[in-house]
């Protein structure tokens, strides 16, 4: 995990083409499609169209949870769970974009659920 979860990991390809409609991948399946998106160095984040995956919701994921972008597939691959994920505090894109209070909140969410991953035998 980067060490500020509004940073995109080291290795992490983000700025090899526009996200915008690039698929999102959790860890349990696809989640919806990149709105919006900032890669601005210690402020970027995706926001996420869920679609009808939980009844049109946007969602806001810091950049540090993104593992990997696959851009010939274009996906965007995150270290969260679908319920992760669906169990962040409420965003709205055109209200909490810019309020730092939301964005604390989603920060704490997002890294009080580093998810549990069983190594492989």
């Amino acid at each position: 995990m980067a060490e500020n979860v509004w940073a995109y990991r080291a290795g992490v390809d983000h700025l090899a083409g526009d996200l915008t409609g690039y698929g999102v991948e959790a860890l349990d399946g696809s989640i919806g499609k990149v709105d919006k998106h900032s890669d601005e160095v210690t402020d970027a984040y995706l926001v996420v169209d869920t679609g009808v995956w939980i009844l049109g919701k946007e969602v806001l994921l810091p950049a540090g949870l993104v593992t990997r972008i696959d851009h010939m597939a274009e996906k965007v691959y995150v270290d969260r769970t679908k319920e992760q994920i669906k169990s962040a505090p409420e965003f709205h894109q055109d209200k909490n974009l810019g309020n730092s209070h939301r964005r604390e909140a989603l920060g704490t969410h997002y890294l009080s659920r580093i998810p549990f991953i069983v190594p492989p035998a």
